[in-house]
């Protein structure tokens, strides 16, 4: 399967503070707080346990991974500077600003960390994650990632299908959704202790797709990003990434994944459901009902103001990938 080229991305456009201002909006007029979102091959067995020790208080540090760069997720887009992508973002556990993330998930522990895949499946398990990951084959992938508040980056991703694990725990014929879940720990996550720093979000952070989509051969089960494992403000260790979909799907630091016969719910529809819908498909037709989705900004060096916009492309580039998904339904219904 090749990934086209749809479009050309600028590295030096930003997102004016206005518009990721604007969706926070919503926490007041539901009378929630507001607050403070090179290498190739195979991982050698045994290298993250050499590098991290065996100390279970060790913090999640970003360390090197070893991987292989399949042609056809190496499209010609230019990369998001990591030092933006790792300081620009989401992650409403450590509080709702931008820079919030990176400021206070640095004593963020990560090891060990179990993920607990189950539910209406054959064979359920618990994976070790860290030595999980030293037995995968990881894959980089350069994907755009589109957020619902109109910007946008281009970031390369480490992990390996998520369809894999699903396949190892044998779904039953009653399966037709995928369920994931956050961690929840207050003590670590100010977010989670605080219903003004998290935003009056209802914790643990939970999200879902349908089984086809989980299954999609874009779907990843991300470990890491530029070539090592994930920083804490970006959802070490584990965190899932829909590049077809807005960014609030790709949930973070995931401890476990549940196969369901219903929907599950999802954190950001069970608060806003005429906002955020269940599929969150990145649509340019389809405008949030406070800001148009038509075009977007991209994250870029030259700060918060001053930047360019650009059209938003259908399944955020990815249409003749995944738009066999939602044949014959009304997406503007099933938004």
């Amino acid at each position: 399967m090749n990934i086209k080229k749809k479009s050309a991305l600028s590295e030096h456009q930003v997102t004016p503070e206005a518009v990721y201002r604007d969706r926070r909006r919503i926490l007041q007029g539901l009378g929630l707080g507001l607050g403070a979102a090179a290498l190739s091959g195979p991982a050698h067995a045994g290298l993250l346990g050499n590098l991290l020790g065996d100390d279970p208080q060790q913090g999640a540090r970003t360390l090197p991974l070893e991987f292989d760069q399949p042609a056809a997720y190496r499209p010609a887009l230019p990369l998001t500077a990591e030092k933006v992508a790792t300081s620009y973002n989401n992650f409403y556990e450590f509080g709702t600003d931008k820079s919030d993330p990176a400021r206070h998930a640095q004593d963020f522990k990560t090891r060990p960390w179990t993920l607990v895949i189950e539910g209406e499946v054959a064979r359920p398990r618990t994976l070790d994650v860290w030595a999980w990951i030293e037995r995968q084959r990881l894959e980089e992938r350069i994907y755009r990632h589109r957020c619902v508040e109109a910007w946008s980056m281009v970031i390369p991703w480490l992990g390996v299908p998520l369809a894999d694990i699903i396949n190892a725990a044998e779904p039953s014929s009653r399966a037709k959704y995928v369920a994931f879940e956050t961690l929840y720990n207050p003590q670590m996550m100010r977010g989670q202790a605080s219903r003004f720093v998290g935003g009056g979000i209802d914790y643990p952070y939970v999200e879902g797709l349908r089984l086809d989509e989980a299954m999609h051969p874009l779907t990843l089960l991300t470990v890491g990003m530029y070539g090592k494992t994930l920083p804490p403000q970006n959802g070490a260790p584990v965190r899932l990434v829909v590049p077809w979909k807005y960014g609030f799907k790709g949930i973070k630091s995931i401890v476990r994944i549940r196969l369901t016969e219903q929907e599950p719910p999802t954190t950001w529809n069970r608060l806003a459901a005429h906002e955020y819908g269940f599929y969150a498909n990145v649509n340019p037709t389809v405008d949030h009902p406070r800001w148009s989705q038509a075009t977007e900004r991209v994250i870029g060096e030259g700060g918060l103001f001053g930047s360019t916009r650009q059209p938003t492309l259908m399944f955020n580039g990815y249409e003749e990938e995944v738009a066999s998904l939602y044949r014959g339904m009304d997406l503007k219904a099933f938004y």
